[in-house]
């Protein structure tokens, strides 16, 4: 029984990034040991993005447990129905808003460029909002170009205010100015502090969660995003479960926001 408390606290320090302790047991006069649930202390937001194109993907994501978040292409194929089945499922929707990007990589239908006028910028935003049922807030997709335009964002977040939707900045480039526009028009606000799988392989994304969930013990809250990659839905149908003998939590972004937390808008 000792062994197997050491081979948890082990287990606990370095896959998720628990300091052994974390993991406390009771053996009782029989020697059977039993896990004792410590009250979370730590707030792991995790966002998975890229929802829409793929029916199977995405329901394998909409299906990992806990409290998640799903950012939603607009005017995608399966995009509605699995908004439908997040927000039935007690999952939290945004849309992921495609932008342009210093890469020049094609956007799809939806896209916001610099190009645009203001009018016709309003009426592609507009319209990608309204494909996305169930959306309470937006993250941008791509977007390294765009969010450094400030005129771009002020016309974003004005978007995001009159409808009183929050933002997430995905943080595709160090030279983002969105969460600060978001933060000067009062539009509540989160920033991306991991990316879970640029690296789709499992001892990648395992040390991307390590250190998500070091972050979260440094600040109280982290913000990560991951895809609806085969690898990374492995990693968190066998991650996630585990969180709750932890000192972690799963929180929507609008819980987060709800909550006052501003730790999260660090980079």
């Amino acid at each position: 029984m000792l062994r197997r408390a050491l081979q948890l606290g082990l287990f606990c320090s370095l896959f998720l990034g628990l300091p052994a302790s974390a993991a406390r047991w009771q053996v009782d006069e029989c020697g059977h040991g039993a896990a004792v649930s410590q009250p979370p202390r730590y707030t792991l937001v995790i966002i998975i993005d890229d929802i829409g194109n793929q029916l199977g993907a995405g329901r394998s994501a909409v299906e990992l447990p806990g409290r998640l978040n799903y950012a939603v292409l607009p005017h995608t194929p399966h995009g509605p129905a699995l908004a439908e089945l997040a927000h039935r499922r007690g999952k939290e929707v945004l849309l992921h808003q495609p932008m342009s990007n210093l890469a020049h990589k094609p956007l799809g239908r939806g896209g916001l460029t610099p190009e645009l006028p203001r009018e016709r910028f309003d009426s592609v935003l507009q319209a990608a909002i309204a494909s996305v049922p169930h959306a309470r807030g937006l993250n941008n997709h791509m977007g390294s170009d765009l969010t450094r335009r400030r005129p771009q964002m002020e016309w974003l977040m004005a978007e995001l205010a009159d409808r009183q939707l929050y933002f997430v900045d995905s943080r595709t480039d160090k030279g983002t100015v969105a969460a600060t526009v978001a933060g000067e028009t009062r539009v509540p606000h989160l920033s991306r502090q991991v990316f879970l799988d640029n690296q789709r392989n499992p001892e990648a994304i395992a040390e991307r969660f390590a250190h998500f969930t070091r972050l979260a013990r440094e600040r109280g809250t982290a913000v990560a995003i991951g895809h609806p990659y085969p690898e990374t839905i492995a990693f968190l149908q066998q991650a996630l479960p585990s969180l709750a003998s932890g000192p972690y939590r799963l929180a929507l972004v609008s819980e987060v926001l709800a909550s006052g937390h501003v730790e999260t808008n660090k980079p």
